[in-house]
């Protein structure tokens, strides 16, 4: 098993100088883009039909162990081109690493508050994270395919639960998630001041192309971020209020 793991690091190391930049919306960024709005088309479709097939069940459970395997899988895909590891990347503290782990087990227990944070932090903060990318490799680097593993499964979960299993967000669901959404970025700032980290990118913007970009410097980004995402999430419950008045 040793030797195979080598060979492979072996082959990709060979090629890793071929591999492109990363395009914001070149061929790459946009293939996985519709892969994944296909992938999460098939699973609501076949869910609706009905959740309890044996094909449903399976691509469920199929969604859910990626979601747990999607941080190992981008572990290993930075040891295996011999990236350097720093902190931010071998602690899952980041906002989509949680979350990845919260959509797994929403998909398997579907807890209320597990799915509403599936929910709203996966639609308001995730989906942002697929159309600007905070990455340096394109197509097929495996930093690349593991970037978009993790934060495709989170969006795939986060349309899944509403609109192929049926479910909804408790009154005040949006309130909760906001709320949660404090309690882990104040817990991420002491993470970062103890580490010199920069999980929920707290401390300084990402290098890569994103919206905060067309942002004020620090910290002034990240009382605009806290308020941006109180709105998405206002919008993003608007859908169910009827439901939830009868």
């Amino acid at each position: 098993m040793f030797q195979v793991y080598s060979f492979i690091k072996e082959q990709l190391g060979l090629v890793k100088g071929m591999l492109a930049a990363f395009e914001l919306y070149g061929l790459g960024h946009v293939g996985v883009l519709v892969s994944l709005a296909a992938v999460a088309f098939l699973t609501i479709r076949q869910c609706r039909k009905n959740e309890y097939s044996a094909r449903a069940k399976s691509g469920i459970t199929l969604l859910a162990f990626c979601c747990f395997a999607a941080y190992p899988f981008n572990l290993a895909a930075w040891e295996m081109m011999g990236g350097a590891l720093s902190l931010d990347s071998v602690i899952p503290f980041h906002l989509c690493d949680i979350a990845a782990f919260l959509c797994g087990f929403a998909l398997i227990t579907r807890h209320p508050l597990l799915c509403e944070l599936s929910y709203f932090w996966g639609l308001a903060g995730t989906l942002q994270g697929l159309l600007t990318p905070n990455l340096a490799y394109d197509f097929p680097h495996p930093v690349f395919l593991s970037f978009f593993l993790q934060h495709g499964v989170i969006v795939v979960t986060a349309l899944l639960l509403p609109l192929g299993l049926g479910w909804r967000p408790r009154p005040g669901a949006a309130m909760t998630a906001f709320v949660w959404v404090l309690v882990y970025a104040g817990s991420a700032f002491l993470v970062n001041l103890a580490l010199k980290t920069n999980f929920g990118f707290l401390m300084r913007k990402p290098t890569g192309a994103s919206l905060l970009d067309v942002m004020p410097g620090w910290p002034i980004y990240i009382l605009i971020l806290i308020g941006l995402a109180g709105v998405f999430f206002f919008l993003l419950s608007l859908p169910f209020k009827c439901t939830q008045k009868k």
